[in-house]
């Protein structure tokens, strides 16, 4: 079955993994209408057994290949570990499944540009699960920007910080699988600050780094030709205020605490006006947004999302490899390969060991 080619029926959802997020996400499937979850596999058999017991899903498969082999799933949702996405997302494509792989999108840039390169050489539909993009407030506040409401962008701020603890044996301490606070949690601000300048001109970052040497700690500033900064951090011993604000020429837009999935945002305009608020009234914890985009896209027959772009996912990956340069971070697996590109505007890497 090609998965693009769904029309108005129910798009029919793979799982790929059994964790926090996968759990989250096919729990809001069951409540989206035209979405029925079909199959869902895990590395073991108990695993995607006591998956689908749980979410009453027909079928359980031990292995990946069996979900690339049914014909029933137009969809496959990857939501394994990022260091496996590009294994994952690269077999469901190659079999010939529409995917939404999760964020961070792949462990690097190379990575990322295979997979849309399987996608468009096969005409197969594939999204980034940046949530964030597809919530209705944030897409708000995109478009509140994009029309003037705070004149030209001068400034993007924005954090996300966990205090732990997380053990030297936690995946986020594990420089095999991809851990550090940038890929996990520094995805969001990077995100937040492109989606509203595009890729920045230029990357200065600075960096806590484990013994197991990743990042636990890191600040990050972008800049941008037209005179644009961005002022962004991530932290797995830091418990930050997860909020951003964009400030403009003629005014500012804060968002509070969990600005990646706000509830409310406030516009200040220059001049003494009243602040105005804008409220979500719909669950915006929710990751039905992004599945009902990839829906609406599958059923329109196309090949990528406009929320959320392949060109977009690219650049942030861009801006996320170059931020590891320079902190001097670098995976198992890329031992040997050839170093991200140059960024313009490029600093030596300034790094405080633990």
């Amino acid at each position: 079955m090609d998965g693009n080619k769904v029309g108005n029926r129910t798009v029919r959802w793979g799982v790929l993994a059994t964790g926090g997020i996968a759990e989250r996400f096919t729990s809001d499937l069951r409540g989206l209408e035209g979405a029925e979850v079909v199959a869902v596999a895990s590395r073991t058999e108990a695993s995607a057994r006591a998956f689908a017991d749980r979410f009453g899903i027909p079928r359980a498969y031990g292995d990946w290949a069996g979900l690339f082999a049914d014909a029933e799933v137009d969809v496959v949702y990857v939501a394994t570990p990022h260091h496996a996405h590009r294994e994952a997302a690269g077999r469901a494509l190659e079999a010939g499944k529409a995917v939404l792989c999760e964020k961070a999108f792949t462990l690097n840039s190379g990575e990322a540009e295979e997979l849309v390169g399987i996608a468009r050489d096969r005409g197969l539909f594939l999204m980034e699960a940046m949530w964030m993009y597809c919530n209705p407030l944030i897409r708000r506040l995109a478009e509140l920007v994009r029309d003037g409401a705070i004149g030209e962008v001068r400034t993007v701020q924005a954090d996300f910080g966990l205090a732990g603890p997380f053990g030297p044996g936690h995946r986020l301490r594990d420089p095999a699988v991809g851990g550090g606070a940038l890929l996990d949690l520094g995805v969001y601000p990077v995100s937040f600050a492109q989606l509203l300048l595009g890729e920045p001109s230029a990357v200065q970052a600075h960096a806590l780094l484990s013994p197991e040497g990743v990042d636990l700690n890191t600040g990050m500033l972008l800049g941008w030709e037209s005179g644009a900064s961005a002022l962004l951090s991530c932290s797995i011993v830091a418990d930050t205020p997860l909020t951003a604000s964009v400030t403009g020429t003629e005014g500012r837009i804060d968002v509070p605490r969990g600005f990646f999935f706000p509830e409310r945002f406030t516009l200040v305009r220059n001049g003494g006006a009243e602040p105005e608020e804008f409220v979500n009234a719909d669950d915006p914890h929710a990751l039905r947004h992004e599945a009902a985009e990839v829906m609406r896209c599958l059923r329109a027959g196309e090949k990528e999302s406009p929320l959320v772009p392949l060109e977009g996912t690219l650049a942030v990956m861009r801006t996320l490899d170059a931020v590891r340069e320079r902190v001097g971070v670098r995976y198992p697996r890329e031992a040997g390969t050839v170093p991200p590109p140059a960024v313009a505007g490029r600093a030596e890497p300034v790094v405080t060991p633990a």
